[in-house]
């Protein structure tokens, strides 16, 4: 039990609590100068982060692109293509009951309520090294020609750039994390809108986490139709990695004890089950992707008065798919790597964005388990379609 307890205790989540709570009672206790001073710390700490999005994004997407080809067969390309639908699909799922359940939350917005806050004491702007879009079309080019180029040089760069990156996003961007969002809650208590949007946010973890099921639901039921075998035998298995992921937060901490429970199935085939266990839980993440996507909807309500336009909600499901497959082994990885597309493509400001970091982290690890428990659902998927294939062989032959 000690050990439980330290470890939530020196958990990101924990800290982010601290930090909501801390910004709060700074929001209620400061006057307009103090606001100005936390102001000025949280514009320089967005400007930051804005600053190492593209190099999140060529520090995992390219090597992930340059990866595939260690192992490009029928069952990884299958495989990616079904986690990349998942997590739209999922996405879109979201999206469309956002659209019909958000507006009877009756959310009242933000916008122009409140105290005004004062202009920062002071400004130290720290632009981007290039454009969000242009960082991803250079990923995908880049890592698209080092396969055709079978460039070793460059591969063993990649993949040096994506621990690089990646210690940067921990060692850094975590670290400063609860600063900001300490930063972005005092202004929010400051301006007086903030507590009367607190049962809002409760409300949406429940709608989403009831969304991770129904999620998980359909998964299992289109792998049991393609495998033509009970998707009960792999999903009754999966409580023991569920309850590891709602504790870690992590994929990669849960992956071990959801290859044990996959392995207790007698519906899957093992080595498709041991090629795809470990896979998807690096590139599966239906449950985040699907919380992300109402999150996105509620803070945009909020904050700006509206749910983003369809278009732009179109253009952010699709690039966030790409963007889940990539997402770094983080606590909150997947919110992190798309930040950008939150930026430019639902033209979000430095407390939008610093909100929905916060609202995500609260509910993570719940969608970290819909990503690992919806990962068995995909081992069946794929045992049911090599099945066929393999069957469809041998009667030719």
């Amino acid at each position: 039990m000690e050990k439980k307890k330290r470890g939530f205790f020196h958990s990101l989540l924990f800290k982010l609590l601290v930090a909501i709570l801390v910004g709060i009672f700074l929001g209620k206790s400061l006057g307009s100068s103090g606001i100005q001073v936390v102001d000025a710390i949280k514009q320089i700490m967005g400007d930051f982060i804005g600053y190492i999005v593209p190099l999140i994004i060529l520090g995992f997407i390219t090597p992930a692109i340059v990866s595939l080809k260690e192992s490009a067969g029928k069952i990884l390309t299958v495989t990616l293509i079904i986690c990349y639908l998942s997590s739209v699909g999922a996405a879109c799922f979201s999206f469309l009951a956002g659209q019909a359940i958000i507006p009877g939350l009756h959310i009242q917005s933000a916008v122009a309520q409140g105290a005004e806050i004062p202009e920062a004491v002071f400004r130290l702007e720290i632009a981007p090294i290039m454009p969000v879009m242009t960082a991803l079309i250079t990923a995908i080019l880049f890592g698209i020609a080092v396969i055709w180029t079978q460039s070793k040089t460059w591969e063993n760069l990649l993949i040096e750039l994506n621990q690089i990156v990646l210690t940067i996003v921990e060692k850094v961007v975590i670290t400063i994390l609860p600063v900001y969002i300490a930063a972005t809650f005092a202004e929010l208590a400051y301006e007086g809108v903030l507590l009367s949007q607190f049962p809002v946010f409760i409300k949406v973890i429940f709608i989403v986490l009831l969304g991770h099921f129904i999620w998980m639901a359909l998964l299992y039921s289109l792998g049991g139709i393609l495998s033509k075998s009970s998707p009960k035998e792999v999903f009754r298995h999966y409580v023991p990695a569920y309850m590891t992921a709602v504790g870690t937060m992590s994929s990669a901490a849960t992956v071990s004890v959801a290859l044990a429970c996959a392995r207790k199935s007698k519906v899957l085939d093992p080595k498709i089950r041991d090629f795809v266990i470990p896979l998807c839980s690096n590139t599966h993440l239906c449950g985040s992707v699907l919380t992300e996507t109402f999150f996105v909807m509620v803070v945009s309500q909020i904050l700006y008065g509206q749910l983003p336009p369809t278009n732009s909600m179109i253009l952010f499901i699709l690039l966030l798919g790409i963007f889940a497959i990539a997402a770094p082994g983080v606590p909150g990885g997947t919110v992190v790597a798309s930040l950008g597309l939150i930026t430019s493509v639902l033209h979000f400001d430095n407390t939008g964005t610093a909100l929905i970091l916060s609202i995500f982290a609260l509910q993570d690890s719940f969608g970290t388990a819909c990503n690992i428990t919806g990962d068995g659902a995909i081992a069946l998927m794929v045992t049911g379609i090599f099945k066929r294939e393999r069957a469809k062989q041998t009667k030719e032959a």
